[in-house]
């Protein structure tokens, strides 16, 4: 194995600084596509789609849960597919195991599930062994095949108004590595992470970055939030930006 170089403390400093340069870059590229996604046009989606649920059928409507976007993910868990009955897909079993904590997401107004055409029985076996808590749903038709998701893992992101739902946006293949945390599933979405320096279209929901934080067990809808966390958030935001304001001087 042929390694890096070893240098001083200085040196490794100035090469993380330009290497810093281009990650910058990076993100405010990523910041730029998500912009373009918010820019999508929307999909109607005509049919009606049913589901297996843990308390019985559901439409796709019902797999918002009252919230105003929906993400579905297309697992594979189902006889054929390698691992069965036991496991479901290493890779989509993979992809469960970086979900992170669905209450700062549903704190956004959307809600994922994850859907295969293993039955509920099947399905709850299964969570109960890999200790995933995710709502998880049963393809009966077409589902899969109408969404680009028969035959490949994917997530597919819908936004409701009223009872009128909409697609909005895919990612599957490769762009799956990237997804678990909070951000990237609302990068993913038509409204995103909803926060005021985002450039979206006019009259999206948006309101302060750090400030709609909270912890899982306590966010409360629609609620102000904790004046004593603002407090704290802006002195955080002042001394960052106080650094790097000495730093480029």
């Amino acid at each position: 194995m042929q390694t890096p170089s070893v240098v001083s403390s200085q040196e490794w400093e100035a090469a993380r600084e330009q290497l810093l340069i281009k990650e910058k870059a990076h993100i405010r590229a990523r910041d730029a596509l998500a912009a373009e996604r918010r820019r999508m046009p929307w999909l109607a989606v005509e049919k009606t789609y049913e589901f297996d649920g843990p308390r019985g059928k559901v439409s796709l409507l019902d797999l918002f849960d009252g919230r105003r976007q929906l993400i579905v993910y297309r697992a594979f868990f189902e006889p054929g597919v390698h691992g069965w009955p036991e496991h479901g897909c290493i890779g989509c079993s993979l992809v469960a195991d970086q979900v992170s904590n669905l209450a700062h997401l549903n704190a956004r107004d959307t809600t994922l599930v994850y859907a295969s055409r293993a039955s509920q029985a099947d399905i709850a076996r299964l969570k109960a062994r890999m200790g995933w808590t995710i709502p998880w749903f049963t393809i009966t038709d077409s589902f899969d095949t109408d969404f680009g998701v028969d035959q490949w893992h994917g997530h597919n992101a819908f936004i409701r108004d009223g009872e009128r739902i909409f697609r909005t946006y895919l990612i599957n293949s490769r762009g799956d590595e990237a997804m678990g945390t909070v951000w990237s599933y609302l990068d993913m979405t038509a409204l995103g992470r909803q926060e005021t320096w985002e450039d979206s279209p006019a009259g999206y929901p948006q309101s302060r970055p750090y400030k709609w934080w909270n912890w899982n067990d306590s966010y409360v809808p629609n609620a102000a939030p904790d004046p004593k966390w603002v407090a704290v958030s802006d002195a955080g935001e002042a001394a960052f930006r106080n650094k790097q304001g000495s730093t480029k001087s």
